[in-house]
């Protein structure tokens, strides 16, 4: 995909590079949670507008994720520039939503992308979604042209692997492709990268069976995995004990039994905080 290493909304990578929210925090419930809703996340408009709030301070939720910095790609139906912002209305094929954009009169740059943005033209808005009046719109920080159809394509392709990856984990590595069967969508089928194997699953090494139940599992799980320098994803451990419990165990409950394991030194962070193996 041409142009996408010089996006100043990606950074080189775009959202599920290694700096992406997935590498930056420690727990489903603890930092992890925070860092996402801090993080840059490719949606569509439609999950903008069915995103949820608990409160008016509250952090939207997309699903049952967090979600701060957004980006968007849309068509824009129409321009309407005023004295001290510039407003949008876009369509992406999912939903409409306003984009409002403060004028800067000291940046240039700012002044002659607006003069680029017309109507009937595909731009990426980077913003943050607010609610006045009971009226959602996208407070943009950057709107910029599209360079080329292929950013429309990339943008929804990372749109649908972002989401995948927030409701069934990570997927195998490709040094763990022989060990992994892909589940169905109902949950038959053969075993997952993500599923303890019954060959080593059920015994908990001596030196960690004072543990409490939940760190057990979590060490259980961990070790049946294929070994691999990139240890395991916390959004598998967390889907792996959800499904064992049946939702007895919820996100905060397996965010302080990772982080207790931590204390102890049983578990330790590999190529970044959300990833996890255990010492032995």
């Amino acid at each position: 995909m041409s142009g996408f290493g010089d996006n100043p909304f990606y950074g080189g990578g775009g959202y599920l590079s290694q700096n992406s929210p997935f590498g930056s925090g420690g727990s489903p419930g603890g930092s992890a949670r925070r860092s996402t809703s801090n993080s840059l996340r490719p949606v569509t408009l439609r999950q903008l507008v069915e995103a949820t709030q608990a409160h008016s301070d509250a952090d939207w939720m997309i699903g049952d994720v967090e979600v701060g910095q957004i980006t968007v790609v849309a068509s824009v139906i129409s321009v309407q520039p005023q004295t001290t912002n510039y407003t949008y209305m876009l369509n992406d094929g999912t939903a409409n939503m306003e984009a409002r954009q403060w004028v800067d009169a000291n940046t240039d740059e700012e002044h002659a992308n607006k003069e680029e943005i017309k109507e009937h033209t595909y731009v990426r808005v980077l913003g943050s979604l607010k609610v006045f009046g009971n009226r959602r719109y996208i407070t943009a920080t950057h709107i910029k042209p599209l360079k080329g159809i292929d950013e429309m394509f990339f943008h929804y392709l990372e749109v649908a692997t972002t989401s995948l990856i927030f409701e069934r984990g990570p997927p195998p590595r490709p040094s763990e492709g022989a060990h992994s069967v892909t589940s169905k969508p109902n949950g038959s089928g053969g075993p997952s990268a993500y599923t303890a194997q019954s060959t080593n699953a059920t015994t908990t090494p001596a030196q960690f069976a004072h543990l409490a139940p939940l760190q057990r599992q979590i060490i259980n799980f961990i070790l049946a995995q294929p070994k691999s320098e990139e240890g395991i994803h916390v959004a598998a451990i967390a889907r792996h004990i959800s499904s064992i419990t049946h939702g007895d165990s919820d996100a905060n409950m397996i965010s302080q039994a990772l982080d207790a394991l931590m204390d102890q030194g049983h578990v330790y962070t590999t190529i970044d905080d959300s990833h996890f193996s255990v010492s032995l």
